[in-house]
């Protein structure tokens, strides 16, 4: 879920029309999957599924999202999430009990006849599998669009891609991609336009944050700004309880991180998380290549085997120039 710094972070967002998104993103595979999963819903939370009962939610998120992207001009490569850190076990088994309990709700509310919560229940049990990941990167491989595996976390491997100008930008809802180092983060980008939040609608629009000017705008370093992500508390460690991120800030800034750690965290050492925030598992071995879309192959999997209606398949491809009947788009690229 990643590090809660929104309040201080609040100044330097940047509202980002498309037409300043074109360029080459990273985008945070799972963060993106778990975004059309949780979102893509009918009023009761139930997934979109095909005819033998398989969830296509993320699918029609990818087709959707990724043709929008490459019609406005932007060339996206997703990272999938590697191996987790031992960090993060904690923080994973956590997530699996709240999914589990989510689930045992989400079907007492669908018995109950309460859509509302069985909605919100649904969202919150979320999971995504190999199944899941698979699919999605098939679906990438025929729409011609760049994915790769990163050796641990995906929005660390975006932010490395980022910084060293592999990418224009990092795409993930989490600010820990900052952490990570990504000088320009966009957010809202694959779940922008309108959605239902709380039983009322609101419209999401994309938004940029820049690393320099954060910095510079907080008084911190990079490595400070990080101090105050571990006060918080991030996914590899529980924060203090309640300090939030102003007092984070204010503690870090006076100097005071380590003697607050000592005094509010006895016997945990944070060296650990700076360093893998700062040193983070990542690869530069990897081949950034955009290739015409197999529009055959496209209409085969999500006609034939998911159930997609030709007049959906159609309607995502006509965005990138395909007209119905069309076999190939080699002009295109």
């Amino acid at each position: 879920m990643g590090v809660a710094l929104r309040d201080i972070l609040a100044p330097y967002k940047h509202r980002a029309g498309w037409d300043g998104l074109a360029g080459t993103a990273a985008i945070d595979a799972h963060n993106a999957l778990y975004q059309f999963l949780s979102i893509i819903r009918q009023a009761d939370g139930t997934p979109l599924v095909d005819a033998e009962g398989r969830v296509t939610s993320h699918l029609s998120g990818l087709l959707f999202r990724t043709t929008k992207f490459l019609a406005m001009g932007m060339r996206p490569v997703y990272v999938f999430d590697g191996a987790p850190p031992e960090l993060k076990a904690a923080t994973i088994r956590a997530r699996r009990t709240v999914r589990e309990e989510a689930g045992r709700q989400y079907a007492a509310a669908v018995e109950s006849g309460d859509h509302a919560e069985a909605y919100k229940q649904a969202r919150m049990a979320t999971r995504i599998d190999a199944a899941v990941i698979g699919s999605a990167q098939r679906l990438l491989d025929l729409l011609g669009v760049p994915w790769l595996t990163a050796p641990s976390e995906g929005e660390a491997q975006a932010a490395r891609m980022a910084a060293n100008g592999a990418v224009a930008y990092a795409v993930t809802q989490d600010y820990d991609a900052l952490l990570f180092g990504a000088p320009d983060l966009a957010r809202n980008i694959t779940i922008s336009g309108r959605r239902r939040l709380h039983g009322r609608t609101i419209v999401v629009e994309p938004e940029r944050i820049r690393l320099a000017e954060v910095l510079e705008g907080l008084g911190v370093t990079r490595a400070e700004l990080i101090e105050v992500g571990i006060l918080v508390g991030t996914d590899f460690n529980e924060g203090l309880r309640g300090v939030g991120p102003k007092t984070a800030l204010k503690i870090v800034r006076e100097g005071r991180f380590e003697e607050t750690v000592a005094e509010r965290m006895p016997g945990f050492d944070p060296d650990p998380i700076r360093t893998f925030f700062l040193e983070p598992p990542v690869t530069d071995d990897y081949c950034l290549d955009w290739r015409a879309p197999d529009v055959e192959g496209l209409r085969a999997m999500l006609g034939d085997e998911y159930s997609f209606s030709v007049e959906r398949v159609n309607a995502a491809l006509e965005r990138i120039g395909v007209t119905a009947g069309q076999r190939t788009l080699d002009q295109w690229f």
